[in-house]
Parts: C-alpha cells; structure tokens; sequence
C-alpha cells in the first residue's frame, strides 16, 4: 500500500471482502489468523486454484464518483427513490426508457463490461476443481467436490476496462446530486 496508510473507507471496504472471503476460503482464512497472530504471511502457501487478479481495480470513491454519474446523466438515484405505485405501468416505463438511455450511455463512456463466461445461457458447462468462486456462483444441489456440471443460468459481468474522471482535491464525493435552488 505504500507509505500511506488507507483511509477508515478503504479499511472498512478490505475488511468487509476480507470476512466474505475468509468464510469461503479456508486458506485465506488459514493466512488471516496467522497475520493476526503477527505471524508473517505466506504467499506461496495460498491455494494454487485462486484465479488470477482482476484486470481493473477501484478505490471506493470510484463507486460514488460512478454513482454521481449515473444521477447526473441518467437520473438513475431519483427513479430508485421515487415511490412508483401510483404511477401506471406506462408512466413507469416512459421513465425507465430515460433512465435506461442515460445510464447507458455513463456505462458505455466510462466502463467495459464482458461476460464472465462466453457460452450462451442454458449452455451445458463443467465446473473443475479451481473455479473460481468469486466469478462463478453454482447455485441449486451442490453436493460433494468438483467436477460440478451443469446449465450456464447466467453469464456474469465483470468490469475489464473503468475510465473514471479525475476528482478536483477537496470534492465531496459522497454528494451525488446537488440541492438546486432556484432563485
């Protein structure tokens, strides 16, 4: 991490993925309680099957600086905040084709986005030993070790490419929609 120590964001944010992955990796959890106990980590002694890096990653404000975006070009907060029952199913579709454009448009500017897996949905696949779990979430009578097969239900996404804006210093991210006034 560098010199700098993280903010109590970031540290929040590794501390969340960390107790997800712990529970679903007893290796990495394995590596935990050694470093807790002030142990030194082990690299080479992670499981061989862990799939490599994602090729992006963010810092938390990219998730609100994306999370403004979508507001601003996409009013996408405004529609998930407004109650829609007393609209009619036409109303609410006029809105969401506005959204849908916006948001589309923040998404195809700013990020690349590809299937995790090729194969089109309902595709027959095998799951060996190594899959990645982050990546692939079997779902239904899971019972015993991979080989696992089954019917690709969904293909995922996963972000390959992420193009954000630079932040002026001093910007509060955690503004996503200014208050107008108008005077």
């Amino acid at each position: 991490m560098g010199s700098v120590p993280p903010s109590f964001f970031r540290r929040a944010s590794i501390a969340f993925k960390g107790f997800r992955r712990a529970l679903k990796d007893p290796g990495f959890a394995s590596e935990v309680a050694r470093l807790l106990q002030g142990k030194p980590a082990h690299p080479q002694a992670r499981p061989a099957a862990r799939a490599a890096q994602p090729l992006v990653t963010a810092a938390p404000d990219s998730a609100l600086l994306l999370l403004g975006l979508l507001q601003k070009q996409g009013r996408l907060l405004d529609f998930l905040q407004e109650d829609i029952t007393g609209y009619s199913d036409q109303e609410v579709g006029a809105a969401a084709r506005v959204v849908h454009r916006g948001c589309r448009e923040v998404m195809s500017a700013h990020l690349q986005i590809a299937p995790v897996r090729e194969e089109p949905e309902g595709s027959r696949i095998t799951l060996l030993p190594g899959f990645d779990p982050a990546a692939i979430r079997p779902t239904g009578n899971l019972v015993g070790d991979p080989p696992f097969h089954g019917a690709l239900v969904h293909r995922g996404w996963r972000v390959v490419r992420m193009d954000l804006p630079q932040v002026a210093g001093g910007h509060d991210l955690s503004i996503l929609a200014a208050a107008e006034v108008e005077l």
